[in-house]
C-alpha cells in the first residue's frame, strides 16, 4: 500500500496537466490541485497499513449485503478519488458478469487489472462522457469522427485510441484514466466500442482544468469548497497507445454499453448517498438559520423545513430500500438494487433545486451579501458587524455569519453551482434514470392493479402454437 507521502510523489510524474492556460508542472504549487491531492493523500493515510501484502479494504468488493451497507455507510467519507477508483473497479466487475459472446481473454483482463490495481493501491478516474460533436447524430455520422474516443488503429501488441472524454472528476490527480462507450453502439461503430485502462501520464494524454476551488485568501469565506475542492478534467486522447492487456473491449458493439450501465448503479449508489447526506445537511442549515433570524416558530417557515425534512427521508428510504434489496453477481459479490437506486438518485436531482430554494426563502438576502469573518475581526469594522449581525438569540453574530457563509459557499457560489448541475448530470442525467426505472419496474403490477380496480378482465394468455 502507498503511503500519503508516496501518493503525492507519485504525481510528479510529467503527466500533461493544464489550468487557465498554464502547463502545471508542480501539482502541489498550485492551491486548487495541492488542496485536494493532500485531501486524497491523507485518505491514503488512513487506511495505510504497513502489513505485507495489505490493501485497502474500501476499494474490495462487497461479498454478503452486510459489507454492501457497510461500504455505502463511508462513502461519504471517501475523498473523491478514492471514492471514483472503488466506483471504477466495481464497474469491471459487474461488467465482467454481464458480457455476452465476447473472447473470454476480455474477463480474464478484468479481473487481472482489479487485482493488480488494488495490490498497487492506485486511483483510478471515470472517462465515459466523450465530446459528442452534434448530439443529434451518432458517431458514425459525426462530421468529426473524434468526437467519440475510437481506436485508429490496431496491432498485435494493443490499440491506439483517439478522442476526449469531458466533465472527469479527478483526473489529473489519479494515476489511470478507465476508458468507456458512453452510449449503446451499433453494427458499423465498432472502432468505438473501446473499454480500456490507460495511464494519465501516457503520452498524448492532456488533462485541461476546472475547479471551483476559491481564489479568496480567507477560506473562512469559503468554509466548505476550501476543504473538499477537485478539479474536473477535459481528457483529450491524442493518438494513444494501449496495451492489450490493458483492452477490456474493442469493436463488439452489442457490449458497448455494458459498461456505462454498469459504471450508472455504482455512480448511482454514490451520488444517492452523497445526496442523503446533503439533504440533512441542507434541513439542519435551514434549522440553524432560521433560529438565528428568530423565525423558527413561524408557520411558513416551519412548512418549508418539514418540507425538506420529508424530503430527506424520503431519499434515505430509497438508499436503505437499494441496499436491503441487493442483488448477487455470479462470481458471489452485492450490488445495489437498480430500481430503487435509480428512483432515489432521480428524486435527489429533481427535487435539489426546490430544497435550496426554501433554504434560501428561509435564510434571506444576507447569504450573499453578509461581511467576512475578517470584517468582523476588524477593530474599524467589527463592532458594527456583532451589533447588526447580533439577533439577541442564542446564536452569536459570528455563529450567524458562519451560517451565512456555508449556505452561500454550499449553494449559491460555484461550488453550489457545481453541485446543482452535478447532481442533475452525475450518473447519466435524469433521462437515463428514467430508462433504468422503467426497465425495473414491475408494470405488469400496476397494471394488474389497475384492471382489478376498473374491473377488466386480463387479456387471454398466448397459448404455444397460437399465431
Amino acid at each position: 500500500m502507498l503511503t500519503g507521502q508516496q501518493y503525492l510523489a507519485s504525481l510528479d510524474d510529467d503527466r500533461a496537466t493544464y489550468f487557465e492556460g498554464r502547463r502545471i508542472k508542480d501539482l502541489l504549487a498550485e492551491p486548487a490541485f495541492a488542496t485536494p491531492a493532500r485531501a486524497i493523500a491523507a485518505g491514503y493515510d488512513r487506511c495505510y497499513s504497513p502489513e505485507p501484502g495489505a490493501t485497502n479494504p474500501l476499494v474490495l468488493a462487497p461479498r454478503s449485503p452486510a459489507e454492501l451497507r457497510e461500504r455505502a455507510s463511508v462513502i461519504g467519507e471517501m475523498d473523491l478519488a478514492l471514492n471514483v477508483t472503488y466506483q471504477s473497479l466495481m464497474t469491471l466487475l459487474t461488467a465482467a458478469a454481464r458480457l455476452t459472446g465476447v473472447d473470454p481473454v476480455y474477463r480474464d483482463r478484468l479481473q487481472a487489472y482489479v487485482d493488480d490495481a488494488i495490490a498497487a493501491d492506485i486511483r483510478i478516474a471515470e472517462c465515459i462522457t466523450d465530446a459528442k460533436g452534434n448530439r443529434s447524430l451518432s458517431p458514425s455520422r459525426q462530421t468529426d469522427p473524434d468526437a467519440y474516443v475510437h481506436v485508429i488503429e490496431r496491432r498485435p501488441d494493443g490499440v491506439v485510441i483517439r478522442g476526449a472524454k469531458l466533465h472527469i472528476s479527478a483526473a489529473s490527480l489519479c494515476h489511470d484514466l478507465l476508458v468507456m462507450p458512453t452510449k449503446a453502439m451499433k453494427p458499423g461503430e465498432e472502432d468505438y466500442a473501446i473499454t480500456c485502462a490507460v495511464p494519465v501520464s501516457s503520452p498524448g494524454v492532456s488533462v485541461i482544468n476546472t475547479t471551483y476551488h476559491p481564489k479568496g485568501d480567507d477560506v473562512r469565506h469559503y468554509p466548505v469548497s476550501s476543504q473538499v475542492s477537485m478539479p474536473d478534467g477535459f481528457v483529450v486522447f491524442d493518438d494513444v497507445f494501449v496495451p492489450a492487456d490493458r483492452v477490456f473491449l474493442d469493436g463488439e458493439t452489442a457490449n458497448a454499453a455494458v459498461f456505462a450501465h454498469s459504471l450508472g448503479l455504482w455512480e448511482r449508489l454514490g451520488g444517492t448517498t452523497a445526496m442523503v447526506r446533503q439533504a440533512d445537511e441542507l434541513v439542519g442549515l435551514a434549522q440553524l438559520i432560521a433560529e438565528a433570524n428568530g423565525l423558527a416558530g413561524v408557520a411558513h417557515i416551519r412548512e418549508k423545513i418539514d418540507e425538506m425534512a420529508i424530503h430527506a427521508t424520503l431519499l434515505r428510504a430509497g438508499m436503505e430500500a437499494a441496499l436491503a434489496h441487493a442483488q448477487s453477481t455470479p462470481e458471489g459479490f452485492f450490488f445495489p438494487d437498480e430500481l430503487f437506486t435509480n428512483a432515489a438518485k432521480y428524486q435527489g436531482a429533481a427535487e435539489f433545486g426546490r430544497m435550496v430554494r426554501h433554504l434560501h426563502d428561509i435564510a434571506g438576502g444576507s447569504v450573499l451579501t453578509a461581511p467576512s469573518i475578517a470584517d468582523l475581526e476588524n477593530p474599524d469594522t467589527g463592532g458594527y458587524v456583532e451589533k447588526y449581525m447580533g439577533t439577541g438569540t442564542e446564536l452569536t453574530a459570528e455563529d450567524r455569519l458562519r451560517l451565512f457563509h456555508t449556505i452561500r459557499d454550499l449553494t449559491a457560489d460555484a461550488f453550489g453551482g457545481w453541485h446543482l448541475v452535478t447532481n442533475l448530470q452525475s450518473g447519466g442525467g435524469l433521462f437515463a434514470q428514467r430508462i433504468v426505472t422503467r426497465r425495473h419496474y414491475d408494470m405488469a403490477r400496476a397494471t394488474r392493479y389497475a384492471r382489478q380496480a376498473a374491473g377488466i378482465t386480463p387479456p387471454p394468455a398466448i397459448q404455444p402454437g397460437n399465431d
